[in-house]
């Protein structure tokens, strides 16, 4: 896909996160509904109507282009040493995240008991670490990739890993409106590492809608947790029935 193309699709995948038909928007932009859905179809946009498009969505060009950026670019891994520091103090770790997540700095005073002090503090130590770039009016540039990822077994993983996985699944899933099956049966290794590839996949894409999303305004987002697991796993723990010595 060319960066042109790549640019269009965030856009239609933009206008969609925000329930925006292309009926709506031709009337932001003063063209007919046909006009609109032939400059998707044939690519055809000038600057101009991106800007324009922009508008509609209340971003500029640069953060359009920073989005398209972020649905081809690899998810990234902080240093140890980042990460060592995040795991060793959670409203830090808390702060990063939000900030990751596009919050401003008053949104985040306005949703959570933080003081303007402690706040400062707190993205001075962020900026220290190379994580952002603490900026005057207290605004933010996040200097790691939105598609980023944690270590495995890593600093953050040992410190709050088990604590976090044991809190997620303990959720009563459907009262709360999340998703949840486990289900079990016998595959070849070929298939084993199909599936394995296919949650890689999943992983990313969950990433990027995330990417995609920051567009939103914070009260209009919702933190979303994702479990994706698979291992060789025993059938005795279910049904009581011991393999003999030696076998698996």
């Amino acid at each position: 896909m060319t960066d042109s193309q790549q640019l269009i699709e965030t856009l239609k995948k933009l206008l969609k996160t925000q329930g925006l038909t292309y009926a709506d928007v031709a009337a932001r932009v003063e063209l007919s509904e046909a006009s609109v859905k032939r400059l998707f179809s044939a690519r055809t946009f000038t600057l101009n109507r991106l800007e324009e498009f922009c508008r509609v969505l209340e971003i500029d060009f640069f953060e359009l282009a920073r989005l398209a950026r972020g649905r081809t670019a690899e998810a990234r891994e902080m240093t140890e040493k980042q990460e060592a520091a995040l795991a060793q103090d959670a409203r830090l770790l808390g702060v990063f995240y939000l900030l990751l997540s596009d919050w401003s700095a008053s949104e985040i005073l306005a949703s959570y008991e933080l003081s303007q002090t402690e706040l400062t503090r707190l993205m001075v130590r962020l900026d220290r670490l190379g994580l952002i770039d603490l900026l005057p009016r207290d605004r933010v540039r996040v200097r790691v990739p939105h598609l980023l990822r944690l270590h495995q077994g890593g600093p953050i993983h040992r410190v709050h890993g088990k604590r976090v996985v044991n809190d997620f699944i303990a959720a009563e899933f459907e009262r709360i409106g999340g998703y949840f099956r486990f289900e079990y049966r016998e595959l070849s290794k070929a298939s084993y590492e199909l599936l394995q590839r296919k949650l890689e996949r999943v992983t990313v894409e969950f990433l990027e809608l995330a990417e995609l999303d920051s567009a939103v305004p914070s009260n209009r987002r919702e933190t979303t947790g994702i479990l994706l697991a698979m291992r060789p796993w025993a059938l005795s723990l279910v049904t009581g029935l011991k393999p003999r010595v030696g076998k698996v």
